[in-house]
């Protein structure tokens, strides 16, 4: 029995010995300030790390947390100057300096600066009006800040910073806004478009006309080629027509032609007569040997056409001309041959007395020169 006492006296002794030590060793978290009252009093502060207090008389009765801490306070009603609702939402950004100030000056800080804030930012919107409500933001920080330093100081409190997060019109006047975004907006769209045509516009008659001035001297430049072009072929054929008109000139002069030659040309002119459309009736007279006849004698009595050609033939000087092939020379020489043996004959038939023939083989006569008829 007296053994039983004694393991219940010394297991009571362990857990009092075990709960002292408990409560004689307190650990304080980093960035944390623990507040030690002694029956029931103000003592001292206990940073991080490990303490050794006084059991049952010293008690660490707040941990205060000393890192910077954010508060987001709901949406507020805040009527502006004209008259207008608004709803803002504001966000606190603070730090607690003087712990022992933030315990035993104010029962909870952080209800205290939300009715603060809340007082400050009616008594601040309550001076705007909308417009500058919505774009007075910073105005409204500021103003924030300033009645916060203020108040809290004494609280042991640093305000760092306020924001406003959100600010919501009523309805009818987020409405209103929206038209009226959608109107500018629609503005600076139509101004763009009519900015664009004009500089379209522009460009477009910019090239127009550069196309216009490049058409109208590529036209000139053909008109001045074709034009050209015109005159080198003129000056071609007027020169081929000379040429043309020279060597008819010497082939007459050449064949030295007479009355006779003359009267047989216009017999080959005469079916000529008759193959216009005009000429509907021909009449053949019966006597037409005797027309004839009659034609020839009148042709060889034409006033200053000769009935023979005397003298000696030259031909007319032409000029430069293009070289005659070697392999040419004898054929032409048989044609030219060929043409006096015919206008010889001609004429001696032709003539009433007969001219004697003349032999063009004779090697006495000059092929440049034909004796006088006889």
């Amino acid at each position: 029995m007296g053994q039983l006492i004694l393991l219940i006296i010394a297991v009571v002794v362990l857990l009092f010995v075990v709960t002292t030590l408990a409560k004689s060793i307190r650990i304080i978290p980093q960035a944390h300030t623990g507040l030690v009252e002694r029956l029931g009093r103000y003592k001292g502060s206990l940073g991080a790390g490990p303490h050794l207090v006084v059991p049952f008389i010293d008690k660490v009765r707040y941990v205060i947390d000393m890192r910077e801490q954010v508060v987001s306070f709901p949406p507020q009603n805040v009527i502006t100057e004209d008259n207008l609702g608004v709803a803002i939402d504001t966000v606190i950004y603070f730090q607690v300096t003087d712990p022992v100030a933030a315990t035993y000056e104010i029962g909870n800080y952080i209800d205290a600066v939300h009715q603060l804030t809340s007082t400050a930012v009616r008594n601040i919107v309550g001076g705007m009006d909308l417009e500058e409500t919505l774009t007075g933001r910073d105005r409204i920080n500021a103003g924030l800040s300033a009645v916060l330093d203020e108040a809290t100081g004494r609280w042991g409190i640093k305000a760092k910073r306020v924001e406003i997060k959100s600010i919501e019109p009523p309805v009818s006047i987020r409405d209103a806004m929206e038209k009226q975004m959608r109107a500018d907006r629609d503005k600076r769209a139509l101004i763009l478009t009519a900015e664009g045509e004009r500089q379209s516009a522009i460009l477009t008659a910019e090239g127009n006309k550069q196309s216009a001035i490049l058409n109208a001297e590529g036209e000139r430049e053909s008109q001045i080629l074709r034009a050209q072009a015109d005159r080198e072929a003129a000056i071609l054929r007027a020169q081929g027509e000379g040429q043309a008109i020279q060597t008819v000139f010497q082939a007459i002069h050449d064949g030295q032609p007479d009355q006779s030659l003359l009267a047989y040309q216009y017999l080959q002119m005469m079916p000529k007569i008759a193959e216009g459309d005009a000429n509907k009736v021909w009449i053949v007279p019966s006597e037409i040997g005797k027309a004839l006849e009659g034609l020839g004698s009148t042709m060889n009595s034409l006033q200053g056409i000769p009935q023979q050609v005397d003298g000696p033939r030259k031909r007319v000087d032409m000029g430069p001309s293009e070289p005659v092939e070697p392999a040419h020379d004898a054929e032409l020489s048989k044609t030219d041959e060929a043409v006096r043996a015919a206008i010889a004959e001609a004429s001696n038939a032709a003539s009433p007395t007969h001219a004697a023939p003349v032999d063009s083989t004779d090697p006495a006569i000059d092929p440049g020169e034909v004796p006088p008829a006889r």
